[in-house]
C-alpha cells in the first residue's frame, strides 16, 4: 500500500479473539511498536461466544480471529461479528494452512485470512488494507482455492449444481419439452421456462440442444429426472 493510503487512517482499533494467551499477549504488545502507534489492539478474549459483544462494546475498526477456537468455534464468532456490526472487518487467522478452513471463515464473513506464522510486522498492511475493502490471502492458499474451483470435465461441472438442477438437466438431455418438465417437476410451464433459462446461464451454454450436448460429454447419467 502506498502512503496516501495508509496516511488516511491515524489509529486503527483492533480486538483479538484467541484462545492462545502467548499469541494474543505478543499481538498486543507488537502491533503498536511495528505500526508507530497505527494499530492498537484494544480488547482480547479467548471465547468465541464473546467475540461479537467484545467488538460492540470497544466500536472496534478490525477482528482478528483464530478459526481453531473451541466451541462455538472461530467461524461461528466471525458471522456473529459480522451480524452484529456488519463494518467491522474480520481477518481470521490460523496456525495451520487448511484450507477448508480458511474457506469456512471467508464463507462466515472474514475478509481475509492469514497464517499466524506471519510476523507483526507483516501483519500491519493487511490490516490496514481490509479497512480499505481489500481481501488479502497468502498466494499458496489462493491457489489451491481457485484450483478447487476450477470445474473438471466430469464432476467439476455437474459437482457445482444442485440435486433439482442436476434432475432438470437430465431431463432436457433427454429432450422433455417445456410442458414434460412442468409435468414432471410439479410447476407451472412459465416456471419450467424461468427454471431453464436459468440453468443454461449456469452451464454457460445458449440453447438446450448444447445442454444436452455438454450432458453427454461429461457423461451425465440420464433418466426420467427423478
Amino acid at each position: 500500500m502506498d502512503g496516501a493510503v495508509v496516511s488516511r487512517r491515524t489509529q486503527v482499533d483492533v480486538i483479538v479473539v484467541d484462545d492462545h494467551p502467548l499469541f494474543t499477549r505478543g499481538l498486543s504488545l507488537l502491533l503498536p511498536d511495528v505500526s508507530e502507534g497505527r494499530v492498537r489492539v484494544v480488547g482480547t478474549t479467548d471465547d468465541a461466544s464473546a467475540a461479537a459483544a467484545l467488538v460492540q462494546r470497544h466500536r472496534a475498526d478490525v477482528a482478528v480471529v483464530d478459526v481453531q477456537m473451541p466451541p462455538p468455534g472461530g467461524a461461528r464468532a466471525i458471522a456473529a461479528i459480522r451480524r452484529v456490526e456488519p463494518t467491522v472487518r474480520v481477518v481470521a487467522m490460523s496456525g495451520s494452512a487448511d484450507s477448508d478452513a480458511a474457506v469456512e471463515a471467508l464463507r462466515a464473513g472474514a475478509a481475509s485470512f492469514l497464517p499466524k506464522t506471519a510476523d507483526p510486522e507483516a501483519l500491519v498492511e493487511p490490516l490496514l488494507a481490509v479497512l480499505d475493502g481489500w481481501s488479502v490471502l497468502p498466494e499458496a492458499l489462493l491457489r489451491r482455492l481457485l484450483e478447487r474451483a476450477a470445474p473438471t470435465d466430469d464432476e467439476g461441472i455437474a459437482g457445482q449444481l444442485s440435486a433439482d438442477e442436476r434432475r432438470l438437466w437430465r431431463l432436457i438431455a433427454g429432450g422433455a419439452g417445456t410442458m414434460d418438465i412442468a409435468t414432471t417437476l410439479h410447476v407451472s410451464e412459465r416456471t419450467a421456462k424461468r427454471l431453464v433459462a436459468h440453468l443454461l446461464r449456469r452451464l454457460n451454454v445458449a440453447t438446450r440442444v448444447e445442454a444436452a450436448g455438454l450432458a453427454g460429454r461429461v457423461g451425465l447419467e440420464q433418466g426420467t429426472g427423478r
